[in-house]
């Protein structure tokens, strides 16, 4: 009698359920027929991450973003990189895709702050300027910024893992099992890196004999400048003439006022800002040094835009520095190291390429001793320069060692005459290793 009473209040609540219970079971019927598909349906996409199901409720929303212009010489590039993913967050004017040219790399930035939602290229694909590229879904981001709506999906699986170690405790048993043999693992897995090494050494070093190849293909830039220097040496009547320079003076005041200079103004004395000034200083007494053909006729110019070759992973570049005839020489060391700067990085625009009137090129730097610098077309000249080393030489009769640098002039014998062109540079050699002339000039 006593069971029975402590039972009523549970025999209630069953009673009170099967109702509801019934009810439920008369409507499943019709649900199913109607509105159960589109339910499954949305079951299926919630076990998704929140991110991947808003993209694709609101795919229709999404704007589709083309290749921007470049130039009005370039149609066209290399997707190389895409630097977001579907799925990430971009703000406004973040870089998304990185274009490859055969002047420059075109960055491709989001208009507006949003998620990627689709990529309609691959990387190493052509694409031509107004091409779609890429999908756009305009929004901001969720709570937490960028960081946060990238890392929402990764904390999703980690729940999803957590939940079964704590389901299945009896894993845990056999672990407890395993722990007598700690030795034994700890002995094998000493030798194990070591076969793996072994094993891996072999592998990266070719067979005696071996003729194995490896194909990659040519970037743009690459083979822009093949075409370019090739054109060259079509068109312009290319003539080379050399001269010795004694660099003792130079070498002396730069060691004197580099230290000093470099203190006060946080600029580097180099050899490049004397070479570029004397070399303008000689451009205004040979105007037809900087001077180009356009059809049948000779421009001659009164300002110097001097392209400085410049070695990146890509290939040689030669951005301008404008105006270099009013500089100083601590402007032109200074214009000389932002553009190197830019240039490794990758960050050179068309307007840094664009023009140039002379080239210089240094290819000292990596100790070449003589050479043959190819002309910049459609510029008239361009001045190699070279490593400098201890030579005898004759100085009033008497053999001493100085430090020489041998320099070359390549030009174009349409626009220059031999002794033009021998004018030149032994006007650069007068000033280079006598400085105190440019005080003259």
């Amino acid at each position: 009698m006593y069971s029975v009473r402590r039972n009523i209040p549970k025999l209630a609540r069953q009673a009170t359920t099967i109702p509801r219970l019934t009810a439920q079971r008369v409507a499943l019927p019709a649900l199913s027929q109607t509105a159960l598909p589109s339910l499954q349906s949305f079951a299926l996409q919630s076990n998704t991450s929140f991110r991947s199901f808003h993209a694709s409720s609101y795919s229709l929303e999404a704007e589709t973003i083309k290749v921007p212009s470049m130039a009005e010489s370039i149609t066209e590039g290399t997707l190389k990189q895409w630097l977001k993913q579907e799925g990430d967050y971009v703000e406004a004017d973040e870089e998304v895709a990185t274009i490859e040219t055969d002047k420059i790399d075109i960055a491709v930035n989001a208009p507006k702050a949003g998620y990627i939602r689709g990529h309609l290229a691959a990387e190493e694909d052509t694409v031509t300027v107004g091409q779609d590229l890429f999908k756009l879904e305009a929004g901001a981001a969720p709570e937490g910024g960028a960081e946060k709506a990238e890392s929402a999906p990764k904390e999703e699986p980690k729940k999803e893992e957590s939940a079964p170690k704590k389901e299945e405790p009896k894993k845990e048993e056999p672990k407890k099992e395993d722990k007598p043999a700690p030795a034994p693992k700890k002995d094998e897995s000493k030798p194990a890196p070591k076969k793996e090494e072994k094993s891996s050494a072999p592998e990266s070093k070719p067979a005696a004999g071996s003729r194995t190849e490896t194909r990659v293909k040519m970037n743009r830039m690459r083979q822009r400048i093949g075409e370019r220097l090739k054109q060259s040496q079509n068109t312009a009547a290319s003539l080379t003439t050399f001269n010795e320079i004694d660099m003792s003076s130079l070498m002396s005041m730069r060691s004197q006022y580099k230290d000093e200079i470099l203190k006060n103004t946080g600029v580097k004395l180099g050899f490049m800002s004397a070479f570029v000034k004397a070399s303008t200083v000689a451009l205004k007494e040979i105007p037809a040094a900087n001077a180009s053909i356009e059809e049948d006729q000779i421009v001659y110019r009164d300002y110097v835009d001097l392209s400085v070759a410049v070695a990146t992973p890509k290939g040689l570049v030669t951005p301008v520095l404008r105006n270099a005839e009013g500089m100083s020489f601590l402007e032109i060391e200074q214009g000389i190291v932002d553009l190197g700067k830019k240039a490794r990085d990758n960050k050179l625009t068309l307007e840094d390429m664009a023009g140039g009137t002379f080239t210089i090129s240094n290819g000292g730097v990596f100790g070449s001793l003589y050479g043959t610098p190819i002309i910049n077309t459609p510029q008239a000249a361009v001045l190699g320069m070279h490593a400098i080393k201890d030579k005898p030489v004759v100085v009033d009769g008497k053999i001493v060692i100085r430090p020489i640098m041998v320099v070359a002039l390549t030009y174009d014998h349409r626009l220059l005459d031999g002794r033009e062109a021998v004018t030149f540079l032994v006007r650069v050699k007068q000033l280079i290793e006598d400085p105190r002339r440019f005080n003259l000039v």
